[in-house]
């Protein structure tokens, strides 16, 4: 605010007001997407982290078992021994599994003879297939 010599002070006018609103509105519009990229890499990677943990968990339970967790017994079976799993040596996670970075659940599932498995985020739609966001992310058990 402005004052004058006699006291009164003077505001800012409406004009004044709307051209501050504008530069601000710019500005968010020019910042806002690019933040919101930057939150779904962040996200995608976060996933990515998360499988290959997994993964090495998997990876540390077929070792002492010989064979992976078989599907109904899931990513649980890295915190909680499964019944039958003979050199269960685990817990092989320090926690819970975790919901994927969009709050879904990771899909796991075994071969029936327990040689491989297939570990997958759906990506932020929870759907099977998509692009960019939605895509979905795999850990495969490679050899």
């Amino acid at each position: 605010m402005l004052k004058r010599k006699d006291g009164d002070e003077d505001g800012f006018t409406l004009v004044e007001l709307l051209v501050v609103l504008l530069i601000l509105a710019l500005l968010a519009a020019l910042v806002g997407p690019r933040v919101i990229g930057y939150m779904s890499q962040s996200r995608a990677k976060t996933a990515v982290i998360q499988l290959s943990a997994y993964k090495t968990a998997l990876e540390l339970y077929h070792l002492d078992v010989g064979r992976y967790p078989d599907t109904n017994a899931g990513l649980s079976a890295l915190v909680t021994p499964p019944p039958g799993a003979q050199g269960w040596a685990g817990p092989y996670l320090d926690k819970q599994v975790a919901a994927d970075p969009w709050g879904n659940p990771y899909r796991y599932r075994a071969a029936a003879d327990g040689a491989s498995f297939t570990l997958i985020s759906l990506g932020s739609d929870g759907k099977e297939g998509g692009e960019g966001d939605a895509a979905d992310l795999s850990s495969d058990p490679g050899p």
